[in-house]
């Protein structure tokens, strides 16, 4: 433990967070989930493209893969430290984040229909019963963060006592145990895995806490910030060259290196928010105004953007292969952001529904 505390320092006693690097922290996470999916599609077909344009996805892949860990550390930070009765802080949290999900559910199931993904016909029960069975597993690739989103929130009120009154040694005992049991189900170790059941310290609980705890301790390194922005480089390298190897072996796209419950996930994670927290960005006013703007709507731009990915090719062929996918990725990844934002901000400004509904 001296160890640690030599390197990061003791907990703060100060339990607020400064917002300004969570708002520089929270636009860089979303803006690389929308990297993650513009460039999803292309990572999947290995030996169908040329290697160029997969090893770009897969070197823009590997350096994204702190963005929902990052959401949920962020969340963990704002959190964890603040006191509330549990049913005043559901009624309050839950609402925010039901209400839109399942607005935009229902938006991608009738997107389905209309793609012909699914079906619908005269029978009323059933149609209910497939509606509620795409409500059920999630009627779009990137809603499964929000049913784990919502798990994490009915557990804060209980976890986010114990974090209140936890010693720096117990918080670091738990998180301990997290990265050795998210070791042990790792492929290739799980069968050394001993019968003791650990699941109590697994998923993505283990962010949360991690998330708090980092961004209340205080930092004497040196020049630390300058180390996290190295160590998040050199771990994604790892991740681009360990996933382009095993893919090469496996003759097909493995995803390996990529699970965000995997050691270099959280190394990258870990990597990303220190760096951010520790140093000073002088932005230009408009930047700022930009970031702020965004940070506004981000769960609703979040909750959109798989869908404007989708409109985008289907109506104007907009996707990785415009041009070089290095370029045409980061592209069509700002074009969605801008307009996943104005859809949300127009949402906003609907009479009665708008702010329930956009998010």
């Amino acid at each position: 433990m001296q160890g640690l505390n030599l390197i990061f320092g003791q907990m703060s006693l100060q339990k607020s967070v400064n917002l300004e690097w969570v708002t520089n922290l929270r636009f860089i996470a979303l803006f690389s989930v929308i990297i993650l999916h513009a460039s999803a599609v292309l990572l999947t077909q290995y030996n169908k493209v040329p290697l160029a344009d997969w090893l770009t996805a897969d070197l823009l892949n590997a350096f994204v893969r702190f963005s929902v860990p990052v959401f949920v550390m962020i969340t963990g930070a704002l959190n964890l430290g603040r006191e509330y009765e549990p049913v005043d802080f559901l009624k309050k949290r839950l609402g925010r984040i039901v209400i839109p999900f399942l607005f935009w559910s229902l938006v991608y199931i009738l997107y389905s229909w209309y793609n012909g993904e699914i079906d619908f016909d005269n029978d009323t029960q059933t149609n209910i019963r497939l509606v509620l069975h795409q409500l059920k597993y999630g009627s779009s690739y990137h809603l499964w963060y929000i049913y784990m989103l919502i798990g994490l929130y009915l557990f804060i009120p209980v976890i986010g006592k114990f974090i209140r009154v936890a010693t720096q040694k117990e918080i670091t005992y738990f998180l301990l145990l997290w990265v050795i049991t998210m070791f042990l189900e790792q492929p290739y170790v799980s069968r050394f895995k001993p019968q003791i059941d650990l699941h109590y310290f697994t998923g993505y609980l283990g962010y949360l806490v991690l998330g708090y705890y980092l961004s209340v301790r205080t930092f004497k390194t040196k020049f630390l910030n300058r180390f996290m922005l190295l160590s998040f480089v050199l771990t994604g390298v790892i991740i681009t060259t360990g996933t382009y190897l095993l893919t090469k072996y496996q003759c097909k796209t493995t995803t390996l290196f990529y699970e965000p419950l995997a050691p270099f996930a959280v190394w990258l994670s870990i990597s990303l928010f220190l760096f951010i927290k520790l140093s000073v960005f002088h932005l230009p006013p408009a930047v700022k105004q930009v970031r702020d703007f965004v940070g506004r709507y981000a769960y609703g731009i979040f909750l959109c953007h798989a869908l404007v990915l989708y409109l985008l090719d289907l109506i104007f062929h907009i996707d990785y292969k415009i041009c070089m996918s290095i370029l045409s990725i980061p592209l069509t990844a700002v074009l969605c952001l801008a307009l996943s934002t104005s859809l949300i901000w127009l949402i906003n400004k609907l009479p009665l529904i708008g702010k329930y509904v956009g998010g």
